[in-house]
């Protein structure tokens, strides 16, 4: 999804020498595959959108797989950028790095301040392992290594599995079926009470186009809108968007996650950037691109 819209974004803005390589080419879990690609092509700028990301869900299942792929990765590649003469690296990562009860909206200078939510702290560390390794190369080695931490992404080429996406498609998938069956209600979990902020994916690449232009970006900037919305909230106007009229049901054996978590976009704002997509028009594209990859069978299966 992040990577689709970053092409879509340089190349709406001219830039044609783009190197792109997907999972089944290039293996980044793989040092010598890394080094391999490095050495062959050089790339001048590289943006890392690669991850093994997923909801409350997959991340409590599989949190050995989402530290260990997740942190071999970004070491893999970050090192074999500095070792290839790479002239920029932009490290992409996740507000989830921050503190569960991190003072809100959540500034950047809350980073290892206390504690990390229990449901996402496998993903966490290593994104937080990610951020660092730039920081240090960029400090040690003086190279213009830096990341973005994006809030909760959704948009076009989103996974809508319904086990192991993230809130919002997977909300959208359960809507559409049970308008689609006359189901008398949708069951969510937790209490709805959450506050979570929502950054459409076009937005964000929009944010790192204008990052990469700056000549002396910040080690680690937020990229968000900084608005919420309760999870029961944005249930609700996913339900008025696909037209789902029954009720919104909760299941309270589920975890809810982390109570709040809003990001402090001062720092990124400050350098001429904004987010320009609501919530509401957003939305309404991720349900036209789910019904569109539902119609043409392209619906992820993991």
């Amino acid at each position: 999804m992040v990577g689709a819209a970053v092409v879509r974004q340089l190349a709406a803005g001219g830039f044609r020498n783009l190197l792109l390589k997907n999972r089944s080419d290039l293996d980044l879990t793989s040092q010598a595959s890394v080094n391999q690609f490095f050495a062959e092509h050089h790339p001048e700028v590289v943006v890392f959108a690669a991850a093994k990301v997923g909801g409350i869900h997959a991340n409590n299942t599989f949190p050995a797989e989402f530290l260990y792929q997740n942190l071999v990765m970004a070491s893999n590649a970050v090192h074999a950028a500095w070792q290839h003469g790479t002239k920029r690296f932009l490290f992409l990562g996740s507000t989830c790095i921050y503190p569960r009860m991190a003072p809100q909206p959540i500034a950047e200078s809350s980073l290892l301040t206390s504690s990390l939510e229990p449901t996402n702290e496998a993903y966490a560390i290593a994104k937080i392992a990610g951020l660092k390794l730039c920081q240090f190369y960029r400090r040690q080695y003086g190279v213009l290594f830096h990341s973005a931490m994006p809030t909760n992404l959704y948009g076009p080429g989103d996974n809508y599995h319904p086990d192991n996406s993230h809130v919002l498609p997977a909300l959208i998938r359960r809507f559409h079926e049970a308008r689609e069956s006359n189901a008398d209600s949708v069951t969510i979990w937790g209490s709805g009470t959450p506050l979570r902020e929502f950054l459409h994916v076009d937005d964000l690449a929009s944010g790192i186009l204008h990052l990469l232009q700056l000549p002396d970006p910040p080690d680690l900037v937020n990229v968000g809108t900084g608005e919420e919305i309760s999870i029961r909230g944005v249930a609700e106007l996913i339900a008025e968007i696909v037209g789902f009229r029954g009720r919104i049901m909760n299941d309270l054996s589920m975890p809810d996650g982390t109570p709040r978590k809003l990001s402090d976009i001062s720092l990124i704002k400050s350098t001429g950037w904004s987010p320009k997509v609501s919530l509401r028009d957003g939305l309404a594209g991720a349900y036209r691109d789910f019904l569109n990859e539902l119609s043409t069978e392209q619906l992820r299966s993991v």
